[in-house]
């Protein structure tokens, strides 16, 4: 069964950093979340204002359709969301596949320092503080862990491949090699 890798956390803490290494190494494809927001979403975000729940329904329906639509066709995938809140979790987990979440967790004033040095990006440092007062970790009924967004990329993506095992592996793309087929005795060529 197709699984979806969901790396979670407030702005800052590493998702896409994270998301893209784990891209390279496995060959799942990778999604940002933020790419699924409509334009007024981020419009307010970069406003200063932070979104209410009317404003994240849609945005996390749209996410989840996009992964049952991946997994109905065999593909895991890699998908960064802040997945605030264990609702939000509720609706990804109502994609087809398996759903496992990384929360990655840092102090807050790594997470602004890393904000602040970000140039381009619609979400404000100010919205911080927003983000952390939402964010609830998750619970025990999810299927995830909360690892450590200061440690070094390289060994916060070998523990996530650590939880996911063989992630990637039965995936199927374009370049796979098939079956080998059993011959006459039954033995695999």
């Amino acid at each position: 069964m197709p699984t979806h890798l969901i790396i979670m956390g407030v702005s800052g803490s590493g998702k896409t950093t994270a998301a893209e290494l784990l891209e390279k190494r496995t060959g799942v494809p990778y999604a940002e979340a933020d790419s699924f927001h409509p334009e007024a979403n981020k419009k307010k975000m970069a406003s200063g204002e932070p979104l209410n729940d009317d404003d994240r329904w849609p945005w996390l329906r749209k996410l989840r359709d996009w992964m049952t639509e991946q997994a109905e066709q065999g593909n895991s995938t890699i998908v960064t969301c802040s997945a605030l809140k264990v609702a939000y979790r509720d609706v990804l987990r109502e994609a087809t596949g398996d759903e496992r979440f990384v929360l990655l967790n840092a102090p807050e004033d790594v997470l602004a320092t890393r904000m602040d040095a970000r140039k381009g990006h619609y979400m404000p440092t100010s919205l911080l503080r927003s983000q952390l007062d939402t964010l609830e970790p998750l619970t025990d009924d999810e299927n995830g862990v909360t690892l450590d967004a200061t440690a070094d990329p390289e060994d916060i993506i070998q523990q996530v491949l650590d939880l996911v095992g063989d992630f990637g592996a039965s995936d199927a793309g374009p370049d796979a090699e098939p079956d080998a087929e059993p011959d006459a005795a039954g033995a695999e060529k």
